[in-house]
């Protein structure tokens, strides 16, 4: 009983330390969710949530009788899957790549170049891509013009908007991922590599047989945490790069709440459709955590 006082005595200030960031969650994730009701109700804000109209499910049969509902589904799911991939792909290569640099003020210099995008918010980089894509004065396009090509529409074409949107995603987050994997690839055994140099191989083959092997403990545990997020296609990115004219091929679930809620101001509706993608994705979380320790021993407690 005494080393169990002392223990709880030593682990105190580390569940203090947890305590703001606790409060932070209750406040803006846990206490909201009493807003839940507006989805069975048809919410008008001055009645409030005990005189507003209750309508049951209607909010969400209206939803999905909407035309561009399956679209917008469709969207979120290809865009969302795609940057996963590509999440995945680019910063595994990327990682081995640099780890076969040798000079270690370079691979640094590396290391701090790809990560700054990360800390950009879509608001400056949207701005940035709008005017390097722009089809007359853009500098991706006077580049191709170069070798003949015609002005593509990066951002008003339905064809290239999808393809866009994954690869800048892909270009500002893949330095982040590409640190999670170069710490993992600290963790292998030096050893290992020796004995495969003593019997001859070179570096094509201990990248084969030794460092993938080794990381890819890492790589599932990444791919099926982010299952879990395959409906949330980004809405900053997408919100700051589209327009009507892509609706077709970009409007997303997010994009959707946003106008049905705030512009169109149907708040029930927009709730319902709010409260149909949280569900569906409490569900594919649940999944990929039950994936995650499967396949990759990962737990959260």
């Amino acid at each position: 009983m005494k080393h169990r006082t002392v223990r709880s005595n030593r682990e105190l200030p580390m569940h203090l330390m947890l305590l703001p960031g606790v409060i932070l969650v209750l406040i803006f994730s846990y206490f909201p969710m009493a807003g839940i009701v507006i989805a069975f109700q048809n919410f008008i804000p001055s009645l409030g949530f005990s005189r507003s109209e209750w309508v049951g499910l209607d909010n969400f049969r209206y939803v999905l009788s909407l035309p561009d509902t399956l679209q917008v589904f469709w969207n979120t799911i290809y865009i969302s899957a795609l940057k996963i991939a590509a999440g995945l792909a680019v910063p595994v290569t990327v990682a081995l790549l640099l780890n076969e640099l040798g000079k270690k003020w370079f691979k640094g210099l590396m290391q701090t170049l790809i990560y700054v995008p990360h800390f950009l918010s879509w608001v400056i980089l949207g701005g940035i891509l709008i005017d390097v894509l722009s089809p007359s004065q853009g500098l991706v396009n006077q580049v191709l013009s170069l070798f003949g090509f015609d002005p593509i529409y990066f951002l008003g074409d339905n064809s290239w908007f999808p393809n866009t949107l994954i690869v800048t995603n892909t270009w500002k987050e893949f330095g982040f991922g590409t640190i999670v994997y170069l710490a993992a690839l600290t963790g292998l055994n030096p050893n290992l590599y020796e004995a495969a140099m003593i019997d001859g191989a070179g570096r094509w083959k201990q990248t084969l047989h030794i460092t993938l092997p080794g990381i890819i403990p890492v790589v599932v545990l990444m791919a099926t945490l982010s299952l879990g997020h395959v409906l949330n296609a980004g809405f900053d990115q997408v919100f700051n790069l589209y327009s009507p004219v892509v609706y077709q091929s970009g409007d997303i679930i997010d994009t959707m709440v946003y106008r049905i809620g705030l512009v169109q101001a149907q708040f029930g509706v927009a709730t319902a459709v709010g409260l149909l993608k949280s569900v569906v994705s409490f569900l594919l979380i649940s999944v990929c955590y039950w994936l995650a320790y499967r396949f990759a021993n990962y737990q959260i407690f």
